[in-house]
């Protein structure tokens, strides 16, 4: 397995979270969505309070048990409230 650099946008209320509009981190090749929420949520423990965090990969929503590539273009979309 290779280590990739994962570049991951993030909005709304994670971005808040993190503190960054943009987070680079290092992954293993093929690590799935599952696995990157896990250790964004050890990392960021704010972002495991969210109610629920969507992935999107390449401009779709990812399923969790999809993998991930070096250059798939990652979001993190937090809850949207409306009003």
């Amino acid at each position: 397995l290779f280590c990739m650099n994962l570049k991951i946008a993030l909005f709304g209320i994670s971005r808040e979270i993190v503190g960054r509009p943009t987070l680079h981190m290092a992954a293993m090749e093929g690590i799935s969505v599952q696995e990157l929420l896990h250790q964004l949520r050890t990392s960021y423990p704010g972002l495991a309070q969210l109610s629920s965090l969507a992935v999107a990969v390449n401009n779709e929503y990812a399923e969790e048990g999809q993998s991930l590539h070096a250059h798939d273009e990652i979001a993190l979309i937090p809850p949207v409230s409306g009003g």
